[in-house]
């Protein structure tokens, strides 16, 4: 009985101990939270969009996680230049219709709801259909520092396809 004591005597003390120590550790760090409105929204550059885009921030990369976030408005008709992600990218429709192609794909319409996820280095490019906007939260991851690379424009003949 004297050592069932003794053992429950050191459980007690080393519980104690533990919690403790666990009280003495600086709490979780806090969360983010980013108001609407508070970061600019800016112009789709020239280089890289035809057409009238509107791209708002929605959250930059805190690391250790390197991915990012944007809402993305296209003006009827306007579009992204073709493109990769070295990391891939997903999009989700939240208004509006539009289109979305891979290099060597056909064009395929998207609609609020839809989620499409375009894997590493696939060429791609996305914007609105020809006579109504479209809106998306663009999703990408960075490598190297870098989410994405830009090239050529897509042609009205691409995107008429």
């Amino acid at each position: 009985m004297r050592n069932t004591a003794i053992a429950g005597l050191a459980f007690s003390l080393a519980v104690s101990v533990s919690v403790s120590a666990s009280a003495a550790v600086d709490p979780a760090p806090d969360m983010l939270i980013t108001r609407a409105g508070t970061q600019p929204s800016g112009k789709g550059p020239v280089q890289n969009f035809s057409g009238g885009v509107r791209v708002d921030p929605l959250f930059g990369a805190h690391a250790p996680s390197a991915t990012s976030g944007a809402g993305v408005t296209f003006e009827p008709g306007a579009r992204s230049a073709w493109h990769t992600h070295p990391q891939g990218q997903v999009l989700i429709v939240t208004a509006g219709a539009g289109r979305v192609q891979r290099w060597g794909g056909k064009v395929e319409a998207i609609r609020p709801g839809d989620v499409i996820w375009t894997p590493p280095g696939v060429k791609h490019w996305h914007g609105a259909a020809p006579t109504t906007a479209l809106t998306h939260i663009a999703i990408q991851e960075a490598a190297g520092g870098k989410n994405v690379e830009w090239m050529e424009k897509v042609s009205d003949e691409q995107y008429d396809k």
